[in-house]
C-alpha cells in the first residue's frame, strides 16, 4: 500500500507514515457509507440525537490529546488547538438537536393535503483544508449525519491525523461502522472519486478558488449540489471616529492568527487618511508584542506556517513590498515566518489583490465612506470583514455596502457555530454553521394526499 510521510511543521520532523488511498480504496469506503447511511436514516429522530451526543461526550473527553495532536501536525499553538478540539464537541452537540427540528410543511391546496419531507441526500462527500483540520471537518460532518446522510471525509495531506482520530472516536462513541469514512490520500484521487462518483449526492469543499472551481464543474457535470467555502482577501475598515487604540492593539489578531492561513484573515487594514499615520504607531508595538514560538507554549500566539513549500509562497510578499516593520519569529528548524506589514504603492500592488495565507498585511489609506467601500469591494473575494467606527449609521450603511458574507462591527468575530457562514463571489456559494445547515443536506420531498371522494 503506498504512503505518504506527515511533518511536524514547528521542527520540519517526519511524524508518521499515513495510507495513500487508491480508487478502489475510496469506493469501498463509499459502499460502506451507503450501507451505513440506510439503518442511519431509518432511526428515530431521538436516536440519532442521542448518538451524536454520546460523539461529543467522548471527543469532550480526549480534547487534550486532540489538542496535542493537532499543534504537532498543524503547529497550532496549544491554547488555539485546545479551543478548536472542544469546538467539534460543541459543534456536535448543537446540531444534535437538528434530527428534531427538520419539520416539513403542510400547504393548503385543492383536494387533499400537501406536506414536504426533507429526505437526507444520502452520502456527502467533505473535502477538508490544512489549516483548520478539526473545526472544518466538524462543520460538514455534524450537519450532515444529523439530517440522516453518512459522510466520508477526506482531510489535507498536509494534516490528516486529528480526522483520523476522530474517524476512531466516532466507532468508540457508537456510530455505525462506516457512517463516518475517514479517506487519507490525494485530491486528484480521492476528491475527484467524490466528484465523479454516483453514490456521492452532495460534496461539501474548503479551500482554493482555484481548485473549489473545478470541483464546481465537476458536480455540476454530475448534477449534484455543492457548498464551497473558498478563498478570502478581508478588509480590516478604520475610520477616523473608530476606538484607535482597540482597533489597532486587536488588529494583529484578525491576521495573524493561525499565521495569517485563515481565509477569514484580515489581510487589508485600510485606515481613513486623516488617522493613518497615527494608526501605525499604535500597529507597531502591537505587532512587536504578538508571541511567535513554541506550539507547546501557553503564552505563543502564532505557531509556524504549515510547510516549507508554503513558505517560499509567502516570501516574496514581503521581498517585493514595502516593509512599515516586523514582528519577530524563532530561528530554528521549522517553517518560521516573521509577522510583516507593509504599505503598498499602490492599490493595484499584489500584496494588495493576491491572497497571501500568511501572516503578511497591506496597510492602505481611503479618504471617505464612499470610498472605504469601493476599496473594501475592490477584489474577487468576498468572505469576511471588520468595520470600526463609534458612528452606528455608518457601520450600517458599510456593513451594507461590503460585498462580503460575514461583518462583524467593532470587532474581528467571523464565526460561530450558531450562526451561518459563508462567502460571496469568488469566495465561494452556499452558507455553512447556523440553525438551518442540517437542512442543506437535504433534499426536498412533496407529497400530494388526494382526500376527494370519487
Amino acid at each position: 500500500m503506498s504512503t505518504f510521510t506527515v511533518i511536524n511543521p514547528a521542527t520540519a520532523e517526519p511524524l508518521r507514515e499515513v495510507s495513500r488511498a487508491s480508487v478502489d480504496d475510496v469506493d469501498a469506503a463509499i459502499a460502506r457509507a451507503v450501507r451505513a447511511q440506510r439503518h442511519w436514516a431509518a432511526l428515530a429522530p431521538l436516536a440519532r440525537a442521542d448518538a451524536m451526543r454520546a460523539f461529543a461526550r467522548v471527543v469532550e473527553a480526549h480534547v487534550e490529546e486532540l489538542a496535542l495532536l493537532e499543534v504537532r501536525n498543524s503547529g497550532h499553538p496549544i491554547s488555539s488547538a485546545r479551543w478548536e478540539a472542544s469546538h467539534v464537541a460543541q459543534v456536535l452537540n448543537y446540531y444534535a438537536g437538528s434530527p428534531e427540528r427538520l419539520i416539513g410543511q403542510q400547504i393548503p391546496v385543492a383536494g387533499g393535503i400537501d406536506v414536504t419531507f426533507h429526505e437526507p441526500y444520502g452520502v456527502v462527500g467533505i473535502i477538508v483544508p490544512w489549516n483548520f483540520p478539526m473545526t472544518i471537518a466538524a462543520w460538514g460532518f455534524a450537519p450532515a449525519l444529523a439530517a440522516g446522510n453518512a459522510v466520508v471525509l477526506k482531510p489535507a495531506e498536509l494534516t490528516p491525523l486529528t480526522a483520523m482520530r476522530l474517524g476512531e472516536l466516532a466507532l468508540e462513541a457508537g456510530l455505525p461502522e462506516g457512517l463516518f469514512e475517514v479517506v487519507t490520500g490525494s485530491g486528484s484521487v480521492v476528491g475527484q472519486r467524490f466528484v465523479s462518483h454516483h453514490d456521492v449526492r452532495k460534496v461539501v469543499f474548503t479551500g482554493s478558488t482555484e481548485v473549489g472551481t473545478d470541483v464546481a464543474a465537476g458536480c455540476a457535470r454530475a448534477l449534484k449540489p455543492v457548498t464551497l467555502e473558498l478563498g478570502g482577501k478581508s478588509a480590516n475598515i478604520v475610520f477616523a471616529d473608530a476606538d484607535l487604540e482597540r482597533a489597532a492593539a486587536s488588529a494583529p489578531g484578525a491576521v495573524f492568527d493561525n499565521a495569517g492561513q485563515d481565509c477569514c484573515a484580515r489581510s487589508r487594514i485600510l485606515v481613513q487618511r486623516a488617522v493613518f499615520d497615527r494608526f501605525l504607531e499604535l500597529l507597531e508595538p502591537a505587532v512587536a508584542d504578538w508571541r511567535v514560538g513554541d506550539p507547546l507554549s501557553e503564552a505563543t500566539q502564532m505557531g509556524p506556517l504549515i510547510s516549507a513549500a508554503h513558505r517560499d509562497t509567502v516570501t516574496p510578499f514581503v521581498k517585493h513590498s514595502r516593509v512599515a516593520f516586523r514582528g519577530s519569529a524563532p530561528n530554528d528548524p521549522g517553517f518560521w515566518f516573521a509577522p510583516a506589514v507593509v504599505i503598498p504603492d499602490s492599490r493595484e500592488d499584489r500584496v494588495v489583490r493576491h491572497e497571501i495565507f500568511g501572516p503578511v498585511v497591506a496597510v492602505l489609506p481611503f479618504e471617505d465612506e464612499e470610498d472605504a467601500i469601493a476599496l473594501a469591494n475592490d477584489t474577487i473575494y468576498g468572505l469576511a470583514g471588520s468595520i470600526w467606527t463609534e458612528n452606528l449609521g455608518r457601520g450600517v450603511r458599510v456593513a451594507r455596502g461590503v460585498k462580503s458574507g460575514v461583518l462583524s462591527v467593532n470587532s474581528h468575530s467571523s464565526v460561530r457555530y450558531t450562526t451561518p457562514f459563508g462567502g460571496m463571489k469568488a469566495s465561494g456559494l452556499g452558507r455553512e454553521l447556523g440553525p438551518d445547515a442540517a437542512e442543506h443536506f437535504t433534499e426536498t420531498k412533496n407529497v400530494f394526499f388526494a382526500t376527494d371522494m370519487p
